[in-house]
């Protein structure tokens, strides 16, 4: 088992030393994912439940909020 998983950790590292092209695309790859993940979340996804919650604590609006939407029995 260990053999095996150092096999694989020697076939990335030497794969990736041996890059030209794919160090540039990595770089582009976790720009994107910086962007789709940081940036979207930071302008199009404002936090709801902390504007929602106004004077209240985060915790105490979900509370409120599930026990509001229960259905009755």
């Amino acid at each position: 088992m260990r053999q095996t998983v150092t096999n694989i950790w020697h076939f990335y590292r030497d794969g990736f030393r041996a890059m030209t092209w794919g160090r540039v695309l990595w770089v582009i790859i976790l720009l994107k994912l910086f962007v789709l993940f940081v940036v979207l979340k930071l302008f199009f996804f404002p936090d709801f439940v902390r504007q929602s919650a106004g004077g209240l604590g985060e915790e105490e609006f979900v509370s409120r909020e599930l026990i509001g939407r229960m259905p009755s029995p």
